[in-house]
C-alpha cells in the first residue's frame, strides 16, 4: 500500500455497482436485513436521513393545504375487491391475515399495501356537500408488499412512506392538485434538498398505477446509469368514487361523483440518494438533508485541541449548522476520517496542534475531497456558504451525468443500445406499445412520457401537446 494512503473498504463502483451498494449499506451502518425475509432494519444514521426527508416533504405537503391523518394497518379483503383493477394489480404482493386471537377470521384482512380503499370508504362517510371539498389528506405510515427479490431501501416487503389522498368536485381540480404535488412537492424537494435532478412525465398505460387514469412519475438517474422511480402521483378519475360511493351535493342540490387522487414517496429515496451521489469512498450526502453537516475532529488528545474543537461545534450550532464533535482520540485519525467519509458528511473540520499553532483549522469537502485552511475565528461564518457550494456542485454534477448519459434514439434497437449505459429519448410515435413490448423483453422499460420540452403532458393530450409529439424516456431500472 502506498505510504499515507488509507486502504479501500468498498468494492469499486466500476467493478460491481450492486456489490458497492451493499458495501455502503454495511460499512456506513445504514441498514440491515430484518428477521423476516425482505424486511429491513433502518439504523440510526439512515433513519436520521429519512427524518430530514420526511420533515421537508411534510412541510411542502402542508403548504398545499393537506392535513395529516392516520388510518388502520389492516384492511378488510372485501374493500380491495370493490375496485377490480386495483385488487388485480396488487394481488401478487398482498399479505393476508386469516387467523387472529386463536381463531379463524370470518373475513380475511389484508396488511395495507396502500390505502386507497380505506380512504375511499372514509371519504364516502365524511363528504356530503360541495362545502366539504376539496378534501386533502395525507398519512405517514408503513405498508407491506410481499417482495420476491428484495433489496434494502429499493424493494422491501415493509417500507415507510407518505401517501396522500384527495377528493375534488371536478376532474380539472383533481388534475391541477396532483400536478401541484408532483412539481411543487416532489420535484422541488428532490432538486433543492436531495440535489437530484428528476425527469417528470406520465407513465404509459402498461406502467400506470392499478386503478388510475393517469400516473405521473419522477425518474432519477443513478450512478450506474439506471433509473429509479422516486415518487408518483395518480389521478384516479372516478373509479374509486364509484366503487366506494364518494359523492357530494352540488350548489343546485344534485348529487355528483367526486374525482380523487393519490400520491406517494417512500424510504426508496434513501437508496436513491446513496446511488445518485455515492462514490468509491462511500456516501456523499447533500448538505440540506444531512443529519450531520459538519464533523469537527480533534486530531490529538490534548486540552487545547479538544477544547477548541468543542467550542467550534457550539459556534457552528449557533450559526444553524448541524455539527458533531469527534473527540475519540484513542482511535487513529485515519480510521475516524474514513468513517466520516463513508457516511458522506459534507464537511470535515480537522483541529490539530499544528493547525492551532498557525491560528487555523483544515476543512475538507466530501464532494470534491478539496482541503483548505480557514482562520479559526472565521470558521462559523465560512461553513454555511461552503455547505451551499457543496449542494450546488452536487446538483450540477448530477445534471451533467444525466445530460451526458442520455442519447437521442429513433428506434427500439437504438434505445436498447443507449440503455446499456443510461437513458434514451425516442419519439413515442416511433416506439409505441409494440416497441415498448420489445424493450420489456430485454429488461428495459419506458420510464415516462414527456412533452418535447420535458414537461408533463396535459390532461387530455391537447392540441398544444398531441400524443404523436410525446417523447419516451427509456432505460433500465431498479
Amino acid at each position: 500500500m502506498t505510504p499515507g494512503k488509507r486502504p479501500k473498504v468498498l468494492t469499486a463502483q466500476a467493478e460491481d455497482f450492486p456489490r458497492w451498494y451493499q458495501d455502503v449499506l454495511d460499512k456506513a451502518e445504514l441498514a440491515d436485513n430484518g428477521p423476516v425475509r425482505g424486511t429491513m432494519v433502518i439504523r440510526p444514521y439512515a433513519y436520521g436521513l429519512w427524518e430530514r426527508m420526511q420533515a421537508e416533504i411534510d412541510t411542502r405537503i402542508k403548504a398545499t393545504g393537506a392535513e395529516n391523518v392516520y388510518l388502520p394497518l389492516f384492511i378488510p379483503q372485501s374493500y380491495l375487491e370493490r375496485e377490480a383493477e386495483h385488487v388485480e394489480g396488487f394481488s401478487p404482493e398482498l399479505a393476508v391475515v386469516t387467523h387472529a386471537g386463536g381463531k379463524e377470521l370470518t373475513e380475511p384482512v389484508v396488511v395495507r399495501p396502500t390505502s386507497e380503499t380505506v380512504f375511499g370508504e372514509l371519504m364516502s362517510k365524511w363528504i356530503q356537500s360541495h362545502r366539504d371539498l376539496p378534501m386533502l389528506l395525507n398519512q405517514w405510515a408503513n405498508v407491506v408488499r410481499w417482495e420476491m427479490r428484495p433489496r434494502l431501501f429499493l424493494r422491501t416487503t415493509e417500507f415507510l412512506w407518505q401517501e396522500g389522498h384527495t377528493a375534488h368536485a371536478t376532474r380539472a381540480d383533481a388534475a391541477a392538485y396532483a400536478l401541484r404535488i408532483h412539481l411543487d412537492v416532489y420535484r422541488d424537494f428532490m432538486q433543492n434538498q436531495l440535489a437530484i435532478p428528476v425527469l417528470v412525465g406520465l407513465k404509459t398505460e402498461k406502467e400506470r398505477f392499478a386503478g388510475a387514469i393517469r400516473t405521473m412519475t419522477c425518474e432519477a438517474m443513478m450512478g450506474d446509469g439506471k433509473a429509479l422511480q422516486m415518487a408518483t402521483s395518480h389521478e384516479l378519475g372516478q373509479n374509486f368514487a364509484e366503487a366506494f360511493d364518494i359523492g357530494y351535493t352540488d350548489t343546485s342540490g344534485q348529487v355528483q361523483r367526486c374525482w380523487t387522487t393519490s400520491w406517494g414517496s417512500s424510504t426508496r429515496m434513501v437508496g436513491g440518494l446513496i446511488m445518485a451521489h455515492g462514490d468509491d469512498d462511500g456516501l456523499r450526502v447533500p448538505p440540506r438533508v444531512a443529519p450531520v453537516q459538519a464533523v469537527v475532529i480533534a486530531v490529538k488528545d490534548d486540552e487545547r485541541t479538544t477544547t477548541t474543537a468543542s467550542a467550534l461545534v457550539e459556534a457552528l450550532a449557533a450559526a444553524g449548522v448541524r455539527a458533531r464533535l469527534d473527540a475519540r482520540t484513542t482511535q487513529g485519525f485515519g480510521r475516524r476520517a474514513t468513517e466520516w467519509e463513508l457516511k458522506g458528511v459534507p464537511l470535515r473540520i480537522e483541529v490539530g496542534p499544528r493547525d492551532l499553532e498557525s491560528g487555523q483549522v483544515t476543512i475538507a469537502r466530501r464532494d470534491t475531497g478539496e482541503k483548505a485552511g480557514v482562520p479559526l475565528d472565521g470558521v462559523a461564518a465560512a461553513v454555511p456558504d461552503l455547505l451551499e457550494s457543496v449542494h450546488t456542485a452536487m446538483l450540477e454534477s448530477a445534471r451533467t451525468r444525466l445530460a451526458d448519459r442520455t442519447a437521442e434514439a429513433s428506434t427500439a434497437a437504438e434505445a436498447l443500445e443507449a440503455a446499456r449505459t443510461g437513458f434514451a429519448r425516442v419519439p413515442w410515435r416511433l416506439l409505441g406499445t409494440d416497441g415498448e413490448r420489445e424493450l420489456n423483453q430485454q429488461a428495459v422499460s419506458v420510464r415516462c412520457l414527456q412533452t418535447p420540452d420535458g414537461a408533463v403532458p396535459s390532461t387530455d393530450d391537447t392540441a398544444d401537446h398531441p400524443a404523436d409529439e410525446l417523447v419516451a424516456i427509456v432505460g433500465r431500472s431498479y
